[in-house]
């Protein structure tokens, strides 16, 4: 993608930007040629499929949704109050990098902590003014704590630490316009995936990228939320899948492929036998030892 289109504004573990144009491969004919009405992504993340569709392809409406209330939270701050959103960032960005190191983090901590107390506060449900400083805070969270993750403990506390980047972009006040633009075609939902069924029909194109399953012991990547992704969610989606199928919806998925670590685990392959099972190179972006974040597989499954 050029630098004159909207992309991701928020870092995201599993994120998709570097698959893009492999995936464009994939994508339904029917979206190329027009034919899909609405686009349904149930684990948005940082965004990057939609983004890329949004920009290239038509189409009516999109439904984006994600469990992780947080995640939701920002995202209908930059589709409702962008300018304010950019304004309270210049802020914290002016007041951040005037500092020395021992400042920085002292002011990072000071956030994370107000950010973990004040969630009480908060009303998911209704939009109010204060969801611009929490949507603030969860972008400057993510663009100067270590590696960009989003991680939360079993409370939901961001419990990131303090990452020292010399000049972080803090703000990008050009990308979040671009994107609060996408996002006015977008109706944007905190929600468990099970709970999109309703809306699908055989114009619908359905996007699903799921927290991954981990291809080894201690690559766990799914703590973006108190709910946790294992096995059991994993077979669980595998059979909303099978339903969607029956409404003869478009449908692709991608999943790390666990082949990667056991040539031998085709707990994929059996999940989803009855579809079309490709497998593309994709680098894997982070890990703490960075001799170990070569080009492994990445699965993608579609039911045309």
């Amino acid at each position: 993608m050029s630098e004159t289109t909207a992309k991701p504004f928020l870092k995201w573990a599993g994120g998709k930007s570097q698959l893009l144009q492999q995936f464009d491969n994939y994508f339904p004919s029917e979206l190329k040629e027009g034919k899909i009405d609405f686009y349904f992504e149930p684990f948005l993340g940082g965004g990057a499929v939609f983004f890329f569709i949004a920009q290239k392809y038509n189409f009516k409406q999109a439904f984006l949704y994600d469990i992780n209330k947080e995640l939701i939270l920002t995202y209908k701050v930059v589709q409702k109050d962008v300018n304010k959103l950019i304004d309270l960032l210049y802020t914290y960005d002016v007041n951040y990098k005037r500092l020395n190191e021992d400042g920085r983090k002292a002011f990072y901590y000071e956030i994370r902590n107000d950010y973990n107390t004040i969630g009480y506060k908060i009303n998911y449900k209704k939009y109010s003014s204060l969801w611009v400083k929490r949507a603030a805070q969860v972008i400057f969270l993510n663009r100067t704590c270590y590696n960009g993750l989003f991680r939360v403990n079993r409370q939901g506390g961001f419990n990131v630490p303090f990452g020292r980047y010399k000049n972080p972009k803090i703000v990008d006040e050009e990308n979040l316009k671009k994107v609060s633009c996408l996002l006015k075609k977008a109706k944007i939902e905190s929600a468990d995936f099970g709970k999109i069924n309703r809306k699908i029909s055989e114009k619908s194109f359905v996007y699903f990228d799921p927290p991954y399953k981990p291809i080894s012991n201690t690559a766990n990547f799914t703590s973006y939320s108190k709910c946790v992704f294992d096995d059991s969610q994993q077979k669980r989606l595998a059979e909303f899948y099978k339903e969607l199928h029956r409404k003869k919806s478009k449908l692709m998925l991608s999943n790390s492929d666990p082949k990667n670590e056991d040539e031998n685990d085709d707990f994929f392959d059996r999940l989803y036998s009855d579809y079309h099972i490709y497998r593309v190179d994709a680098r894997r972006v982070i890990n703490s030892n960075p001799e170990k974040r070569g080009l492994i597989k990445e699965l993608i499954i579609v039911n045309y």
